[in-house]
């Protein structure tokens, strides 16, 4: 089994191509080995070359909103009254620590994301 390392796109693409061909490859045979192998060397490769940036704080609290189907109410307990909700939501204030830990804690929100900073929007004067 030759292995080489993906050090650019035509290496990469290639991998990609043979990967294509091995997905049903069977656990533990040469075949399988070779997928196992070319995966690893593909998700280094991604990582370095094409890292995912983390979603913002606001974006997150809304996805999991959606896939919950949570509403702005449910999230009273997290963040506080109905105005603050709107408030954080509507990017007009920032969460506090407070708001990050019980997100975190009680919604499985992870931590280091709601931890980023965000843009809050400016009010008209």
């Amino acid at each position: 089994m030759q292995i080489w390392p993906i050090r650019n796109d035509a290496d990469y693409q290639a991998a990609l191509a043979e990967i294509e061909t091995l997905f049903d490859a069977c656990s533990g045979t040469p075949e399988g080995d070779r997928l196992d192998i070319l995966t690893t060397l593909i998700d280094a490769y991604e990582a370095k070359h094409t890292p995912i940036a983390a979603p913002d704080p606001i974006a997150m609290i809304e996805y999991i909103m959606e896939s919950r189907g949570l509403t702005r109410r449910d999230l009273e307990p997290y963040i506080g009254s109905r105005a603050r909700v709107s408030e954080v939501l509507n990017r007009r204030r920032a969460l506090t620590l407070e708001m990050i830990r019980k997100l975190h804690q009680d919604l499985g929100a992870p931590a280091e994301v709601l931890i980023q900073p965000y843009d809050l929007q400016r009010r008209a004067a």
